[in-house]
Order: C-alpha cells, then sequence, then structure tokens
C-alpha cells in the first residue's frame, strides 16, 4: 500500500495526547494520519524483554524499551547513550521511550489533579504563572480524561484531591497495601493524612476491554496484563476508526508557506529515506522535549528562530518534579510491594501560604517490591545459604521509600537547544541546561526534609538515608508554555500556536505551572480542550 502523502489533520506523536485527541477528530468525521518515529511493539514483547533483564538492571524502566538507531531516546547504554546533552548545576536527565504508544507503556498510571491554587500561583503568592484560565473551565475536562483513562479513586470527599468534582470517578480505588496501611497510620499521628491516589488501572472491574488489576506490582516497567492505561491499547481502535498510523516515521522538519502557516511535515523512514506529508491542520505532540526540539529544527526564513517562536520561549522553562528519595531501616516489617507501584501519597502538603517563599512538596510511600533493591546490599555483606536468604528477607519487609516530590517554577534560564552532536540520521540532539533554583532548594532545606525526618522518626527507622541530588521524576512540562500575551508564551489557552493558526503544541509542554503531582491527567485534560478548539477550527473552515 502507497504511503500517505496528506491528511486532513496529521498528528506527530502517539502518545496518550497524540491518541486522545486523534479519536476525537475521527469520532467527528475528520481524516487522521498519525507519524510515530519509533517502532511498534506488542506487550508480550515488552515483557519478555523485562523477564530476560539481569537483575541489576530491572530497577531501571528503561532498559526493556531499547531505542532504535533511528529514534534513539535516552538510554544507559544502547542507541541513546549520551542522547540528552545535560549542563546545569542540577540534572534534566529524563526517560521516555519512542515508541507507538509512548511514556505510557512504563509510567505509574498515578493521576492527580491541579488544584485552583496551583493554577494561580502569580495571583496568589507572586512567583511564577498564571494559568490563562481557571480550575472550573479546566474541571469538565478533567472529568472527560478520567473517563477516557479509566481512573479509579475514592467515592469520599475527604479522600479526593481536590474534592472539586462534577463527576465520581468511573471505579473504586485500590486498596492498600501492608505498606502503605502502616504509613497510613503513621502519619496520621503526625497530623496527615495519607490518601488514595487516583490511578489509571482498573480496580477490580474491567473497563474499556481491560481487565482488572491483579496487583503483580510490575506496573513501571509494564503492566503485563493491561489493566493499566497505555496509549499503545488504543492505536487498533483508532484504526478500525480509519486512522492511518505510519511508525519508524522520524519528523525532523515543519514547512511552513508564505502565509506562515504549517503546510507539511517532512519526515525519515529507517532506511533514511525523506517523506514529505501535507495537511490542513497539525499536531505536534512529541512530548515535552521532542516537540520543542523539533521546532527549533524547523527554522527557516520567516521563523529564524524557530517555529512558534516569536516569543523565544520555544524550549525555555524546562521543568519536572525535582525529588529525594529517602530510604529507612525499619525496626518492624512494613512489607512494600503489594499493590500497584504508587497507589497513595500526602497532597496537603503541596499547599499553603509558604509557596511565596518556596516550594510545596506531596509525599509519597514507593510502593515498589523491595527484593530486587536490596539483594545486592545482602550480597555485599558476604553472606550465603541461609543467612543470605534470611537477610534478603528481613530487608525486604524492614526498608522502604520515601519519595518527596517538589514543584518547581518556570524559569526561562531552563532551556532545551540544539547540541552540535548529531543522532544516526544527522539531527541534532537534544542540550538542556538546568537548575531546580532556590525555590526549590529552600523547600528541601526549611520544609520537605525536616517532614521526612519526623515521619523517618515515626515509622521507628533505625536507618535513614537521603538521596544526594535531586533526582528527576520524568514528568517533562514548560518547553511550550501557554499564556495569553503571545510576547512571553508559544500557545495561546486552547494550545494553538500563537505564531500559526494551524498548529497546535497540547500536552506537558504548554503547562504554566507544575503543582506536585503527576503531570499526566492535565496533559490530557489539555488535550481534551484542544481537541473542542481544532473541531470548531476545522467546521469553522469548511462553513
Amino acid at each position: 500500500m502507497a504511503t500517505p502523502s496528506e491528511s486532513t489533520v496529521v498528528i506527530v506523536g502517539t502518545g496518550v495526547v497524540g491518541v486522545v485527541i486523534a479519536e476525537q477528530l475521527l469520532d467527528a468525521g475528520i481524516s487522521v494520519l498519525m507519524l510515530e518515529a519509533g517502532p511498534r511493539v506488542s506487550r508480550a514483547e515488552i515483557v519478555e524483554n523485562y523477564r530476560n533483564l539481569p537483575m541489576a538492571a530491572k530497577g531501571n524502566p528503561i532498559e526493556c524499551y531499547p531505542s532504535r538507531k533511528w529514534a534513539p531516546h535516552p538510554e544507559p547504554a544502547g542507541a541513546g547513550k549520551g542522547y540528552l546533552q545535560l549542563s546545569g548545576s542540577d540534572s534534566y536527565a529524563q526517560s521516555y521511550v519512542r515508541y507507538a504508544g509512548g511514556s505510557t507503556w512504563h509510567w505509574a498510571g498515578t493521576c492527580w489533579r491541579l488544584t485552583p491554587d496551583d493554577m494561580q500561583l502569580h495571583t496568589r503568592y507572586g512567583v511564577g504563572r498564571d494559568w490563562p484560565f481557571d480550575y472550573q473551565t479546566l474541571e469538565p475536562y478533567y472529568v472527560r480524561a478520567e473517563y477516557k483513562l479509566g481512573i479509579c479513586g475514592p467515592d469520599e470527599p475527604a479522600l479526593q484531591w481536590p474534592p472539586l468534582r462534577s463527576k465520581p470517578y468511573p471505579m473504586k480505588a485500590l486498596p492498600f497495601g501492608p505498606g502503605e496501611s502502616r504509613f497510613t497510620e503513621v502519619v496520621k499521628t503526625l497530623g496527615y493524612h495519607n490518601i488514595p491516589c487516583a490511578q489509571a488501572r482498573n480496580s477490580g472491574i474491567s473497563y474499556d476491554e481491560r481487565p482488572a488489576c491483579c496487583a503483580n506490582n510490575n506496573c513501571v516497567p509494564v503492566c503485563p496484563v493491561g489493566a493499566k492505561y497505555d496509549a499503545a491499547t488504543a492505536l487498533s481502535r483508532l484504526e478500525s476508526k480509519g486512522a492511518v498510523i505510519i511508525d519508524n516515521a522520524v519528523v525532523w522538519r515543519v514547512e511552513t508557506d508564505s502565509r506562515n502557516q504549517v503546510a507539511a511535515v517532512h519526515y525519515y523512514d529507517q532506511h533514511k529515506q525523506t517523506h514529505r506529508v501535507g495537511g490542513k491542520l497539525f499536531i505536534l505532540a512529541c512530548n515535552g522535549l521532542e516537540t520543542p526540539k523539533l521546532l527549533l529544527m524547523s527554522a527557516d526564513e520567516r521563523n529564524p528562530n524557530g517555529l512558534a517562536n516569536s516569543s523565544d520561549q520555544v524550549g525555555r522553562n524546562m521543568m519536572d518534579h525535582p525529588q529525594i528519595t529517602m530510604t529507612v531501616t525499619l525496626q518492624e516489617p512494613f512489607w512494600a510491594g503489594v499493590g500497584p507501584v504508587v497507589n497513595s501519597g500526602i497532597m496537603e502538603t503541596s499547599q499553603g501560604d509558604f509557596r511565596a517563599q518556596h516550594a510545596g512538596a506531596y509525599f509519597r510511600f514507593n510502593n515498589f517490591a523491595r527484593n530486587r533493591f536490596v539483594t545486592f546490599g545482602a550480597l555485599k555483606k558476604g553472606l550465603v545459604g541461609q543467612a543470605l536468604d534470611e537477610e534478603i528477607r528481613r530487608m525486604t519487609a524492614c526498608t522502604a521509600d520515601i519519595v518527596m516530590a517538589h514543584e518547581i517554577l518556570p524559569d526561562p534560564n531552563n532551556r532545551l537547544t540544539l547540541s552540535d552532536e548529531k543522532d544516526w540520521l544527522g539531527l541534532p540532539k537534544p542540550a538542556i541546561h538546568y537548575d531546580v533554583g532556590d525555590y526549590v532548594r529552600r523547600s528541601a532545606e526549611q520544609y520537605s526534609l525536616p517532614i521526612a525526618r519526623k515521619i523517618a522518626e515515626a515509622m521507628g527507622a533505625t536507618e535513614v538515608k537521603f538521596s544526594t541530588q535531586f533526582n528527576q521524576s520524568k514528568h517533562i512540562m514548560g518547553g511550550t508554555i501557554m499564556g495569553n500575551d503571545a510576547a512571553h508564551s508559544v500557545v495561546d489557552a486552547d494550545c494553538r500556536a500563537h505564531d500559526h493558526a494551524n498548529l497546535f503544541l497540547p500536552g506537558g509542554g504548554a503547562m504554566p505551572s507544575t503543582a506536585c503531582g503527576n503531570s499526566t491527567l492535565t496533559m490530557v485534560a489539555l488535550a481534551f480542550k484542544a481537541s473542542d478548539a481544532i473541531l470548531q477550527q476545522l467546521q469553522e473552515k469548511a462553513s
């Protein structure tokens, strides 16, 4: 079959944002062509990759997603080694995959909403940026996102975050495992509330043709049964509705016409052959790194600094949730590892007037089974036989990780640019300069670490260790930031590029603030909002 050379709508990227928008358009009778840089693989292949990994590699979720040489993504070895060129006082070390289905393959499924305060940081606290609309505008899109992804969550308002909902969750919350239950009891004595997190995982029932969660604790790097939402499960459904999906298609240039509208995209296939696809409307939903990279690579005479970049904000304001991990050794067993890897959290610590001075933080009990983390520590003690077995069992039961994830402010100096280094196709690698900033550092010093130490003491910790640097949560935000003022932002309130009326850049890159919770649910809500604007724009053009 000949490769199509045009479509009404062209979507670059087959992750959750691109998939959600594609389905809305297909249901409205709009033709859609999707381009994916990486391969299309089966769940069985990923599961088998994971099973065959050596124990030392199983802690890195990216190891079972080896990148192809034409579509590298960050990884410790192989084609993606050294793909991100990093500088600055903190490392913007990210994990994502360039596979059909995107990074929801290996996400934890966590789906916190923003709060009204999170969306008005500048108005309320004099820091950061405000969103160009309020929580009530976003709320119905959150509901649509929750029902599309299949979210389970608590019915009781006191356990919801935030308890500002127009509709209940599609499914009941999952029960806590023993470690989370103990942690919940302990932090309550300190006045904190560890509540169930909303998550894109089937709790006891089938939803969207996905089975119920079987609590195998393998959500990261892959759900072997498909109980957790991932965008890959939607691709066949989109094709049945008429979508054309081309994998191994690395878009390297976005072409504009004399009116400075997008006319086409150009992509390389895995044989380094180039192709052109024209259309009426274009959506770049690569992710928060690959989208700004593509915009910068597409500089032309009309847009010398890159597309959508008259504000010079493309690639700037790179954000994530800088995290510190506290590892505790405990007197009594807690037994992490029963149920999903992330099932709860303390969110109230992310809110407060202190945000005028320092960041909020979200605390979570990491419910990853501990055996793979403690085995090498036990081996280093020189134990063998029954003594080794008993030590692994003891440490699996009596150690735990508590993660503190912080919000961060948009800073134009935290910037993605194009490296002089090239990948296999001859395309520039992304270079990212990054510093979490004093707003985050003050939070750790004055706020989150003191709280963590109190929690450790209350848990009965006999040993406490903190990670020595801020690590990334792999929640990529800010590189195509949203705002009403075209002079200081890249996209408008509907994720439409200020500079090009037929170009949309939805997803985490548009988010003006991060709050402390995972970003995917907000990304999907923005996808629904953009979908409505895209449909209206196409209908107006046709009338």
